[in-house]
């Protein structure tokens, strides 16, 4: 079983620790997330998991595979992707297009085979373009497929931008607050595809969320992070219910944390 492993990690940028002494566990198979008020450092660990960021101290690994100082395709080639929360998309390009680019990874032949595009370089071209297509179906995006991706609405891009990242047929999927900017019914479509990543293709999920009404129906463990720090972990009702969760959102002990984010 494949896990992921945080154990001690610091990141520091000059004088000041963006993480500090950060360690937790990811078990294959369940959604994890991770949330904290503005500025706690939950993109800085997203980072640090992708190899955008390498931590000043600690170390990250994926089953067997050190993640402390792998570069972001070396981290990709271990089973790992991440959808971001400013979109990582080619606005001029449409939604079938865009995800063809993100498959790139998987096209392995020879250059004699792609100069002459027959036997292996065709097998697999077809074989890419039919696992975008069962994406776009999943996601239900079919009648987007030959839109540019700038001229879709907002929540219609956060789709996009999370089959990017499935279109990498990951085992680990880091989702950057996939449901920032979205309406009611769009959170409830994304809530819907996040839960169905997990039961219908067996990707553990990491989350940075902050509507807190969410992370709490969906999760089946939480970490708290609060400048650089985690303060808290546990079950959904664990989390909810410690002091130290609470007085991170609110600053007051005794409010539930949820309403401090209109969850």
């Amino acid at each position: 079983m494949s896990q992921l492993h945080v154990e001690h990690v610091t990141l520091t940028f000059g004088g000041l620790n963006a993480l500090s002494d950060v360690s937790l566990s990811v078990p294959e198979g369940e959604i994890v997330s991770i949330i904290g008020p503005n500025g706690a450092g939950k993109t800085s660990l997203l980072n640090c998991i992708s190899g955008f960021y390498h931590p000043t101290r600690g170390r990250i690994s994926y089953g067997e595979h050190d993640l402390s100082r792998a570069a972001p395709n070396v981290v990709t080639s271990y089973g790992i992707a991440r959808a971001f929360q400013n979109l990582e998309l080619f606005r001029g390009l449409n939604v079938v297009e865009n995800l063809l680019l993100a498959r790139h990874t998987h096209l392995k032949y020879s250059l004699l085979d792609s100069l002459v595009y027959y036997g292996r370089a065709s097998r697999r071209e077809a074989e890419n373009r039919a696992y975008v297509e069962r994406i776009i179906d999943f996601m239900e995006l079919e009648e987007h497929r030959a839109h540019p991706v700038g001229t879709l609405a907002y929540g219609i891009q956060k789709r996009v931008e999370v089959a990017r990242a499935l279109t990498l047929a990951p085992s680990l999927l880091l989702l950057d607050e996939p449901m920032a900017g979205m309406n009611v019914e769009e959170k409830e479509d994304m809530v819907r595809f996040v839960l169905d990543i997990g039961r219908e293709h067996g990707i553990t999920v990491v989350l940075i969320e902050h509507d807190l009404g969410v992370v709490m129906d969906i999760s089946d463990r939480v970490y708290v992070l609060d400048f650089g720090q985690l303060i808290a972990s546990g079950t959904p009702a664990e989390v909810s219910a410690d002091p130290r969760v609470i007085e991170a959102y609110t600053g007051v002990a005794g409010h539930d944390p949820r309403q401090a984010v209109g969850a």
